[in-house]
């Protein structure tokens, strides 16, 4: 009996979380690869999801060596491709956690004024990197970098990759 009531506690339960989340949510999702860009051995995935009303949320999710819950990997949306040397910032990101190598950020207006909505992102001319540091010589250390958008298909080769400008 005990068994039965935990059991039907644990369906309502779950049964809620998944109203909430699709109440959340239109549907509409893309995800672009991130690649491996230092001697760090990361690699990741971003996914941007519609939220309800237009927004967009962008969540990363690293796979590579967990960290402390202390450290934060810095994250940036950047306009133009991951080879544009001094490459704008659009969105500063949530940094990533390094204990569970994930961050989420709920994109607003970019730096040049726009609004991405998600009909957008297919045509957006930009990238996306992680930082091992906010500032100091490891803010140059990129540890996974990525095309999303317009040129996503195009490949990466780390030799290619421009240092992030911190025009923001």
């Amino acid at each position: 009996m005990k068994k039965l009531i935990l059991g039907l506690i644990l369906l309502i339960c779950f049964g809620a979380c998944t109203d909430q989340e699709s109440e959340k949510y239109t549907g509409k999702s893309v995800e672009f690869q991130l690649y491996q860009a230092s001697e760090f051995e990361f690699v990741g995935k971003a996914l941007i999801k519609e939220l309800i009303g237009g927004n967009l949320e962008l969540s990363i999710q690293l796979e590579g060596a967990r960290g402390d819950s202390e450290t934060n990997y810095p994250a940036h949306l950047h306009f133009g491709n991951y080879t544009d040397a001094d490459a704008p910032i659009a969105f500063m990101l949530d940094p990533v956690r390094a204990s569970d190598l994930k961050s989420s950020t709920i994109l607003e207006q970019l730096s040049d004024g726009s609004r991405l909505t998600f009909e957008e992102v297919s045509g957006f001319d930009g990238h996306i990197k992680v930082h091992l540091a906010a500032d100091g010589p490891d803010y140059e250390v990129i540890l996974v970098a990525g095309n999303i958008g317009l040129n996503a298909q195009s490949g990466f080769n780390v030799d290619e990759m421009a240092v992030c400008g911190k025009s923001y």
